[in-house]
């Protein structure tokens, strides 16, 4: 097969580029790529398909820097392939990496939804429950393995503002479904409330769920963390029932 994809190929890419698309409130770049040719796509057969986004801002104001996808071996319909479209006859795995930012995690906790989700946390202090309200969050990934968070929570029923900062180590949780932290280690001098951190934990936990990162017909579940300073990527295997097109 050339390096060029033929105009089959370019439609089909094109038509995923926009189903895909359309599931993004922005995006920067988007490029699919189909391997295949005319005989095996009237056999409905697929080599591959590969899907590399940059700047993707998912639900809930979640912002991706790059994600890549790799799928191989896809059974599709003839018919629907000859109108420009692609509709799997059966499901299929695939590859898939994540990669976010520090800012982009920064972002996604000072976004509404989990905002709301703090706002939405009572903490008990001192015998009473108190309503969670953050004022300023900063997450960091200085490398070696680690995050570290530092912020600043407004207690609404005492107007009191309580400092949290720790370093912790992230991990695949239990089926892959999220990212939780371990080994909290809080920072000299803070204030340590257990329940405070564990609100900002399960926050981290949230914004890192790949249901987040999930697009129509296609789920991922991680199966390994890469963390860099700066960054932290999330490898996943990717189930597709689906490829999104236009």
């Amino acid at each position: 097969m050339s390096e060029q994809p033929g105009l089959g190929e370019q439609a089909l890419n094109k038509a995923a580029e926009i189903g895909l698309s359309s599931q993004l409130d922005e995006v920067e770049k988007l490029d699919v790529d189909i391997k295949t040719d005319p005989l095996k796509a009237i056999q409905g057969q697929i080599d591959g398909v590969a899907i590399a986004g940059k700047g993707m801002v998912m639900q809930k104001d979640l912002r991706v820097e790059k994600m890549d996808m790799q799928v191989d071996r896809v059974a599709i319909n003839p018919l629907s392939a000859a109108m420009g479209k692609i509709e799997l006859t059966q499901p299929t795995q695939g590859k898939a990496r994540v990669v976010l930012t520090a800012a982009d995690i920064n972002r996604a906790f000072n976004s509404e939804y989990i905002r709301q989700q703090l706002q939405a946390t009572t903490i008990n202090v001192d015998g009473q429950q108190m309503t969670v309200i953050p004022q300023q969050v900063n997450f960091q990934l200085p490398g070696e393995g680690k995050v570290s968070l530092n912020a600043s929570i407004r207690l609404q029923e005492t107007n009191d503002t309580k400092q949290v900062a720790f370093t912790a180590v992230p991990e695949v949780a239990p089926g892959g479904e999220t990212v939780t932290l371990k080994d909290v280690q809080y920072g000299e001098g803070q204030e340590q409330s257990s329940e405070l951190t564990k609100a900002l934990v399960n926050a981290t936990s949230e914004i890192l769920n790949l249901s987040n990162f999930d697009l129509e017909g296609i789920s991922l579940r991680i199966k390994n963390l890469q963390i860099e300073a700066e960054k932290i990527a999330l490898i996943a295997e990717a189930n597709v029932t689906q490829i999104p097109s236009a």
